[in-house]
């Protein structure tokens, strides 16, 4: 089981290693000028009206959720939480312990990944490389998208980077924001990473943003490829240290103070070839530091439909 999940492995390693060394192998505690993340309710919509939405999660648990009244919704675009259809999948920002729905975001999906084909005139599809654990991927770019879409992708050609937020409709995924401006370079000339670590700063500042991850937590691009069986693992023009899979890795979103501590689940060899930075309260350090799941993203503050916020990672 530990092969098919190997971060389950880097957390045995942690607290084996903490054990050795008289530490406790749990997360460092809130320090005063952090906040505590938001509550956040994640699963399939099995009933809503206008003043309650009612969400199956994976593990068959359900919960009633107030709207609140000025709760708002996105479903490919701006909807009534009342509207957003029965069996959507949706990650919900949830107030007073989970039981008042604040945002509520449907059917919502990242799509990133290395262009390897476009065809089309109008409604565009494109197939991207998405790296070898999320493997490849083809998506639609509608044309009432196209405009804003070209507009910060001008290069819809192969290998070149590629990132949007989109919708997952009836199995088909269409892009309908991008996620950032595409970088200028090919992404196999991704910018040379700045000097080794050098271990002294407690914490490195950059941009985080979200992935289709499979399980909540983080994926971090400075992994060992050995650790991850991913050969493009390592690739990163921030300052980030080399840490294994399973490490606790404290996440602090610089705009509002929430942070969190959180398990590394994946490898972030996609995130690694951006070089872009966040504009979110400020303009951040270039380069992605961190890709968190949905869920993980949202208790920190992020908002889906922006895609990024400033933040500083250390060790938890």
């Amino acid at each position: 089981m530990e092969g098919s999940l190997p971060h389950r492995a880097g957390a045995r390693r942690r607290m084996l290693a903490a054990a050795a060394l008289g530490r406790d192998p749990g997360p460092a505690p809130r320090s005063p000028e952090e906040e505590a993340p938001y509550d956040v309710v994640d699963g399939e919509v099995i009933d809503v009206s206008p003043h309650l939405i009612i969400v199956e999660a994976d593990d068959g648990r359900q919960r009633r959720l107030v709207i609140a009244p000025w709760a708002t919704a996105w479903r490919g675009g701006a909807v009534a939480p009342a509207d957003v259809p029965i069996g959507s999948r949706v990650v919900i920002r949830a107030l007073r312990s989970g039981t008042v729905a604040e945002r509520v975001w449907a059917d919502v999906t990242r799509i990133t990944g290395v262009i390897r084909d476009v065809r089309g005139t109008r409604d565009l599809t494109v197939d991207l490389d998405c790296g070898p654990h999320r493997r490849e991927r083809s998506i639609v770019v509608p044309y009432r998208s196209s405009g804003r879409i070209r507009v910060r992708h001008p290069k819809l050609e192969p290998g070149y980077l590629f990132d949007a937020i989109g919708l997952l409709d009836q199995g088909t995924s269409l892009a309908h924001l991008p996620a950032t401006s595409q970088p200028p370079y090919h992404a196999s000339a991704s910018p040379p990473a700045p000097p080794a670590y050098g271990g002294v700063q407690a914490s490195v500042a950059g941009t985080a943003v979200w992935a289709d991850l499979p399980e909540d937590g983080a994926a971090y691009p400075m992994l060992e490829p050995g650790d991850t069986g991913c050969d493009d693992a390592g690739v990163s023009c921030a300052g980030l240290p080399y840490l294994a899979l399973g490490s606790l890795l404290r996440v602090r979103n610089v705009c509002d103070g929430r942070a969190d501590t959180l398990p590394i689940v994946a490898c972030g060899c996609l995130a690694g070839r951006f070089c872009d930075r966040c504009l979110e309260c400020g303009t951040s350090p270039r380069g992605r530091i961190v890709e968190l799941s949905a869920s993980s993203y949202v208790a920190l503050g992020g908002d889906l439909t922006k895609g990024c916020f400033n933040a500083r990672v250390g060790l938890g």
